[in-house]
């Protein structure tokens, strides 16, 4: 008998998620409505929809399931909770907040509401009340590691590295094989600049899913004096975002030095510019593998370099424009003398990816938000923006020039940049570009920034030629663009007096 109950809720569960998926609200609140009542307790139904929606993108049909069902039944918990946590990744993080009080005020103490609010109160920034919520879900349970590493990585957001690494290894303590947590430290170590420790420490990631798939018996090793490498065929491989590709390039002229043959097998959008660095012998994009003696994805390449003299790698400049494209982006801009300026004002949303698509969200800025440089004299300002951000040059009359329909591969984009004076950049893949063809940069950076931009510093390691303007406070980007007025104009009035 309760087989058959089973079956039949599986069944009913199935039916719902056909439902959602084509479309029809009023057959999911009818199935939804049924199997609530008959499972009573435990997850709400519709939270079985949640990972279809995020990786569907359908976050905002879900919320409306949720509040409609939350008008027939304002006691259920689930409901409240769900539309919290909806809301704050489409990043209505009041609306979210007041939510999970709501659902909390109702069940004092419960875990995962807790576990919400604290991340609503990190995406807004507001560390030390996220670390509050952290440190009560921790006296609820003092032995859960996961609670202890969450609040490591508040402690680092907010800028205390040292505490947070402190953290990490007694949540470490309590569960060294637990691989997330470990990467999470060796991002505090990273940004704290223990490369050494950092790196090491990085390639538990592989333990996670989607880095890859070849053997890690053939990782390519550290490299000493012992390593022979003299003929030997290494494959780099691409494994995370273009930027990622971009920063580490730099390892290639060092590892050819040492008599390595380098394929590398990456995205077709990248595979000119990645022929042209010193030392690959060849680019290799999609088909099947490849020989290969040792194989390294490119976030690995420091690691294999981490007791080399050249811990950052060849020095900019390591990747060059095309010079018949260059030459053909240089008769296009032949007439224009004011300081030529290149803008990316947002990044690629992935609004598949839940925790890459709330990032974002903190990183990007609306064209709008730039509209104080576009009265600057003697200067120029050029579109290095792709994706759906694009748009907005459309919708708001700016003076910003458009060539990027020209620009088909990063190729391409490199030889418009390399006819720039500067770029303006939100942390994108363009910002590792331009660094890495030594072209100045000023990287408008959000509050809780990536790694290697590390804290308290304006200049960067990795690339000589960038200014890092940070944000001050968590969503306002008032004071960074200020500062990117005032430098532009410093430099309009160099180069054209």
């Amino acid at each position: 008998m309760n087989m058959g109950v089973g079956i039949g809720q599986q069944t009913e569960q199935a039916s719902l998620s056909e439902a959602f998926l084509s479309g029809d609200a009023d057959r999911c609140v009818e199935i939804a409505r049924t199997l609530a009542v008959v499972s009573g307790v435990g997850a709400h139904p519709l939270e079985t929809l949640l990972p279809i929606a995020e990786v569907h993108d359908r976050r905002a049909e879900l919320l409306d399931l949720s509040d409609r069902l939350a008008e027939a039944a304002p006691q259920d918990c689930r409901l409240l909770e769900l539309g919290a946590t909806l809301l704050m990744q489409l990043g209505d993080l009041d609306k979210a907040e007041g939510r999970l009080r709501d659902a909390l005020e109702r069940r004092p103490g419960h875990l995962p509401a807790l576990s919400v609010l604290s991340c609503t109160l990190t995406q807004a920034g507001r560390f030390d009340e996220a670390r509050n919520v952290l440190e009560q879900m921790l006296a609820l349970d003092p032995r859960d590691p996961s609670t202890l590493s969450n609040i490591a990585y508040i402690v680092a957001a907010g800028g205390d590295l040292h505490g947070a690494i402190n953290l990490y290894r007694q949540a470490i303590q309590l569960k060294p094989d637990h691989p997330q947590m470990r990467l999470n430290y060796s991002i505090a170590l990273l940004k704290a600049g223990y490369f050494q420790q950092g790196w090491s420490e990085h390639e538990w990631r592989f333990r996670l899913p989607g880095h890859t798939s070849l053997p890690m018996a053939q990782l390519l090793p550290n490299i000493t004096d012992t390593l022979d490498l003299r003929g030997k065929h290494v494959l780099v491989t691409q494994e995370e975002g273009y930027g990622d590709t971009f920063m580490y390039l730099r390892f290639l002229p060092l590892l050819a030095q040492k008599g390595a043959i380098i394929r590398v097998w990456g995205a077709d959008i990248m595979a000119d510019l990645c022929a042209r660095v010193q030392g690959v012998a060849s680019v290799q994009c999609g088909g099947t593998t490849p020989h290969y003696d040792y194989h390294c994805p490119f976030i690995s390449l420091p690691r294999a370099f981490v007791a080399s003299p050249q811990l950052f790698g060849a020095d900019p400049p390591y990747i060059a424009a095309d010079p018949a494209k260059s030459a053909y982006f240089a008769g296009k801009l032949l007439d224009d003398r004011n300081l030529r300026v290149g803008l990316v004002w947002s990044g690629a949303p992935r609004r598949d990816q839940t925790e890459p698509f709330m990032l974002d969200q903190r990183r990007s800025m609306k064209l709008e938000t730039l509209r104080p440089l576009f009265d600057l004299p003697k200067t120029s300002f050029y579109s290095l923006q792709k994706g759906i951000a694009a748009n907005q040059l459309a919708e708001s009359e700016t003076p910003i020039i458009d060539l990027m329909p020209e620009c088909r591969t990063m190729d391409d984009t490199a030889a418009l940049i390399d006819n720039l004076d500067i770029v303006v950049s939100v942390d994108t893949s363009v910002v590792h570009l331009a660094g890495a063809m030594n072209k100045p940069v000023l990287l408008m950076d959000r509050v809780n920034p990536c790694w290697r931009w590390m804290t308290d510093r304006q200049d960067s390691p990795w690339y000589p030629s960038l200014r890092i303007l940070r944000q001050t406070r968590a969503w306002d980007w008032g004071d960074v663009v200020s500062s990117v007025r005032d430098l532009l104009n410093n430099e309009a009035e160099r180069k054209t007096s």
